[in-house]
């Protein structure tokens, strides 16, 4: 079942398509979206799950380094 993913990207508010067999989760679709390339960002998200103990910390990284890449409100949209 495909489903939707609204998002703003340096203040231009978009919408696209996600597919769960095609991204892990909507971060990476709205990644690809934009052409951003997340190898870096992954590597970094492994390392952070190897040491801490919870996942809040790689729930903040996520959410800094894409509000560092431009993005904010980023929603999936209920049908």
């Amino acid at each position: 079942m495909a489903r939707r993913i609204t998002y703003t990207f340096k203040n231009q508010p978009r919408e696209i398509n996600f597919a769960k067999d095609k991204y892990h989760d909507m971060y990476q679709a709205i990644a690809a979206a934009e052409g951003i390339d997340l190898t870096s960002y992954l590597s970094m998200v492994q390392q952070i799950e190897m040491t801490s103990k919870g996942s809040a910390s790689v729930r903040n990284f996520r959410d800094q380094e894409f509000a560092r890449m431009g993005f904010s409100d980023i929603y999936f949209i209920k049908e």
